[in-house]
C-alpha cells in the first residue's frame, strides 16, 4: 500500500481545485473556487500550529497521498465545532398529528422545521477520491482516517459528530428540493445559489427562508420525493456512516434536502475498536490488514499496514507500511481492523 493521510498544506491547493472541478457541483465543502480552497488550508495551518487543548471552531484539511508518485488523489475534512461562529440550520422532519371527532379521522401532516439542534458538533466532510482510485478500499481509508485523528487528538472535540450528505440533483444539475421550496423565495437557479454557497456559506438562505414549519404537503411531488434521500453517488457513504454507527434521526439539509447523519463518537466503531500498540518488529509478508496511524497534528500520519501480534506484547508491521509512518522500533502506533 504507497497510499497514505496526512494533513493539508498550503502546496495541495491546485490538487486541490483540479478534484474540485470533478465533483459534478452540490459539493460545498469542496468548492471550484481558489480562494475558498486557499482559505481552508490556512484554516487548517492554523489548527494544526495551535498547542493548547479544548474545542475551538477550526478546519483540518487531509489529503490522501501516493508515496510513490507524491500525486494527492483524495481528500476529506473535520470541522471541529460547528455553529459558534454562526447558527447551524437544518430542517428537521416530523410529523404533526392531529384528530377530527367530527369526521372520525386521524390527520397526519409530515413538517419541516427551521431547526439549531446540531450546534456545537464536530463535523466530518468534504470527503472525495478521484475516480481513476476507487478501489482497494482507499474510500474507507479516507473516511475512517478522519475518526482516527479526532481520537488521538480527542481533547479538541465535543461528544456529537454529523456528516452531512449531498442531496439528489438531476442530470441537468439542478436540485428538485432547490426547486421547489428555497428556490421560491430567491431569484436564482440552483446552479447560481450552489456557487455562492460554496465560497459564502448557506447562512444567506436561513436569514431569508420563513422561520415557520413548512408542510410537506404544499410542495412539489419531485421536491417531496427527494427529501433525505442522498445523491446516488453518496449512497456507498451513507452505508459507511451507518455501519461506523451513524444515525438518520430526519436532518436534512436546508440547500439541497441531503440527510444529515448523527453519531456519539466515543462510540464509533474505529474509534471504539481503536488501539494503541507498540512497534518491537518488522517483517516482510504476512499478517493482518489494518488501519495504522501515528503522529499528532501536523505529523499526522494514516495507511493501511499488515500486522502481527507478537508473545512480547508489541506488534510487528510489514517493513514498507513502518518505513512510510516513519516508525521505528519501540514507538507507539495506533490501529484499528480494517473491516
Amino acid at each position: 500500500m504507497s497510499f497514505f493521510m496526512r494533513t493539508a498544506r498550503a502546496g495541495d491547493l491546485q490538487t486541490l481545485y483540479e478534484m474540485a472541478k470533478l465533483t459534478g457541483g452540490g459539493f460545498t465543502n469542496l468548492p471550484p473556487d481558489r480562494k475558498s480552497l486557499a482559505a481552508k488550508l490556512e484554516r487548517t495551518e492554523q489548527a494544526l500550529a495551535r498547542q493548547g487543548e479544548g474545542v475551538e471552531d477550526e478546519l483540518i484539511v487531509m489529503v490522501l497521498e501516493n508515496a510513490q508518485t507524491g500525486q494527492v488523489r483524495g481528500t476529506c475534512q473535520i470541522f471541529s465545532k460547528v455553529g459558534q461562529n454562526w447558527p447551524f440550520y437544518s430542517y428537521r422532519l416530523g410529523v404533526l398529528t392531529q384528530h377530527s371527532r367530527e369526521l372520525s379521522r386521524t390527520f397526519r401532516a409530515e413538517m419541516l422545521s427551521l431547526v439549531t439542534d446540531l450546534e456545537g458538533s464536530t463535523e466530518v466532510g468534504g470527503l472525495f477520491l478521484h475516480p481513476r482510485e476507487r478501489a482497494e478500499g482507499l474510500g474507507l481509508l479516507l473516511a475512517r482516517s478522519r475518526y482516527l485523528y479526532i481520537r488521538n487528538h480527542r481533547a479538541r472535540f465535543g461528544e456529537r459528530i454529523i456528516a452531512e450528505l449531498r442531496g439528489v440533483i438531476d442530470e441537468a444539475g439542478g436540485s428538485p428540493f432547490w426547486d421547489g421550496l428555497a428556490g421560491r423565495f430567491f431569484g436564482m437557479s440552483f446552479q447560481e445559489a450552489d456557487e455562492f454557497n460554496a465560497v459564502n456559506g448557506n447562512q444567506f438562505i436561513a436569514d431569508l427562508m420563513p422561520k415557520t414549519p413548512i408542510y410537506t404537503a404544499m410542495l412539489t411531488d419531485s421536491a417531496r420525493s427527494v427529501i433525505g434521500m442522498p445523491h446516488p453517488n453518496g449512497r456507498a457513504a451513507m452505508r459507511m456512516l451507518e455501519t461506523e454507527g451513524f444515525t438518520n434521526p430526519g436532518y436534512v439539509d436546508i440547500f439541497d434536502g441531503g440527510p444529515t447523519m448523527v453519531g456519539q463518537i466515543d462510540a464509533l466503531r474505529t474509534i471504539a475498536h481503536a488501539s494503541d500498540a507498540v512497534l518491537t518488529a518488522v517483517h516482510e509478508k504476512g499478517g493482518d490488514k489494518m488501519l495504522v496511524t501515528t503522529g499528532r497534528l501536523a505529523d499526522f500520519r494514516c495507511t493501511y499496514a499488515f500486522a502481527i501480534e507478537r508473545e512480547d506484547g508489541g506488534v510487528s508491521l510489514d517493513r514498507a507500511s513502518a518505513q512510510l509512518l516513519g516508525l521505528e522500533p519501540g514507538q507507539t502506533f495506533t490501529m484499528a481492523e480494517r473491516a
